[in-house]
């Protein structure tokens, strides 16, 4: 059973970085892809359905955290607590600036909320390179998280730029891009996860909760992940290329 936990656990830490790391990307890239106003509020719209949606496994993770490995989750918040906070700090930036930029339309309002999209993108992408290297090295924050920052953050802002050259072909980089080419792209964003992750198995399996929990885990959560799936299945097939991304400006 705690195999079966470890598995899910890193299907969900995988399937995070996948979906929800093209929004980030994307917010780092905001300034250099969009260039102008308009262009910028394209490249929100287009990432704009899918953000709550990709949140969601975070919140997945952060529950089977609770759940299937109490210890390792205290030794998380306490050990690595300025990363966590560091991390809420830049996740509540980044959607603050996602929800406010259009709720007035001055010229340095929209523009400030821009900014703080940008530099809480970059908190992310940086913030979980440094934690799963920390997690990777025994919860210990070292010089090292730095690199692994900078790689999550090169993954994520090559998935951002690939999935809107997906989403809308041709508008903002020029380039058009297939579903093959962002599947391969989800896969390089979800790399450095699955590379320190492994590299964290031993520690997360220690953790684990007695076999009597995995049980009463598995009833109340599995049956739930259809569920999940299923709602992701709706919203990409609902806003994928051509379902004019213009129509969410309302909301973001």
């Amino acid at each position: 059973m705690d195999i079966l936990w470890f598995g899910v656990f890193a299907v969900l830490v995988l399937g995070y970085f996948a979906l929800e790391g093209f929004d980030i990307g994307l917010g780092m890239l905001l300034p250099f892809l969009g260039r102008t106003r308009e262009g910028r509020d394209r490249i929100v719209a287009a990432m704009a359905p899918f953000v709550l949606a990709n949140e969601v496994w975070l919140v997945a993770v952060a529950g089977v955290l609770f759940g299937a490995y109490p210890r390792a989750e205290g030794e998380v918040l306490f050990g690595l607590y300025p990363l966590v906070v560091a991390l809420l700090v830049s996740w509540i930036l980044r959607d603050a600036g996602l929800w406010f930029r259009r709720r007035l339309d001055g010229r340095a309002w929209r523009t400030g909320w821009d900014c703080i999209i940008c530099l809480g993108s970059y908190g992310l992408a940086f913030g979980w390179g440094a934690a799963l290297v920390a997690l990777a090295s025994g919860m210990s924050i070292t010089p090292l998280g730095l690199a692994g920052g900078v790689a999550v953050a090169a993954a994520l802002a090559f998935h951002g730029w690939t999935f809107v050259s997906w989403r809308l072909p041709g508008r903002v980089t020029g380039a058009r891009r297939g579903g093959r080419a962002l599947l391969a792209s989800a896969c390089v964003a979800a790399a450095p996860a699955a590379a320190l992750l492994a590299g964290a198995a031993p520690w997360i399996l220690d953790h684990t909760a007695p076999a009597d929990t995995l049980n009463v885990l598995s009833i109340m959560i599995l049956p739930l992940a259809p569920i999940m799936l299923a709602g992701q299945v709706w919203v990409w097939r609902a806003f994928g290329p051509g379902r004019a991304p213009e129509r969410t400006l309302s909301f973001f």
